[in-house]
């Protein structure tokens, strides 16, 4: 995309970003860098939470952050072959970034942490559609920041949303089937680890821990 279209749009932006108070400034900064810590919780809690439940929670659970480390990928693949120069960089007449301008070889389009938080929004509200009011507006904001603090365009964020909740939509779709076989088969397993990992559950996997205390002993009256 010819990064000429979205330049003014980031000027604005960015212009708006130095109107704005300092504390405003220091938060969003401190959003673009450190927000994507708050999915990982999520992703845990889920896990957490998902032991306890069936074997199809806990693969969408476990899913989650592969599904989002898919829509990482696929996007630094694309920003290796496009090589766009940062806006911070390249738009003339813009205002300063309020973070540091990523250097050379680090390029714009598409915004990693976009994609990260689109892969990680629709994962995570796959695996709990309550948490999709949480999720999504996290993404936005998060694609946001990146074009407040100065160090992407607009298309660059906007096409990383689409592009991570995409990649990580279709990963769930695809492995979700194996993933719940393979929960399934964890659950089977005696190994303390194997318990650990996938908890109780409320699947019928659970039966084999048991060692089979809860079966009825046989007394041989006829």
């Amino acid at each position: 995309m010819d990064s000429s279209v979205t330049a003014p749009l980031y000027r604005d932006v960015t212009d708006f970003a130095h109107d704005t108070p300092s504390w405003v400034q220091h938060l969003a900064a401190g959003w673009t860098e450190f927000g994507l810590l708050v999915f990982g919780v999520l992703f845990i809690t889920g896990w957490w939470r998902a032991r306890r439940g069936d074997e199809a929670a806990l693969a969408l659970a476990v899913l989650a952050p592969l599904a989002t480390g898919f829509g990482y990928v696929v996007s630094e693949v694309l920003k290796s072959m496009v090589n766009e120069e940062r806006p911070c960089r390249a738009v003339t007449g813009a205002a300063a970034s309020l973070v540091s301008c990523p250097p050379v070889g680090d390029w714009s389009f598409p915004s990693n942490h976009s994609a990260i938080a689109g892969a990680a929004a629709v994962a995570v509200a796959i695996a709990r559609p309550v948490l999709a009011w949480l999720t999504v507006p996290m993404a936005l904001l998060m694609a946001f920041s990146r074009v407040f603090v100065g160090v992407h365009y607009p298309h660059d964020v906007a096409v990383g949303l689409v592009l991570g909740a995409v990649v990580s939509a279709v990963a769930v779709l695809v492995l979700r089937r194996p993933a719940r076989a393979l929960a399934l088969t964890v659950r089977g397993s005696t190994a303390p680890v194997a318990a650990l990992v996938s908890g109780p559950g409320t699947g019928t996997a659970a039966g084999p821990r048991t060692g089979g205390r809860g079966r009825r002993r046989r007394t041989g009256r006829r």
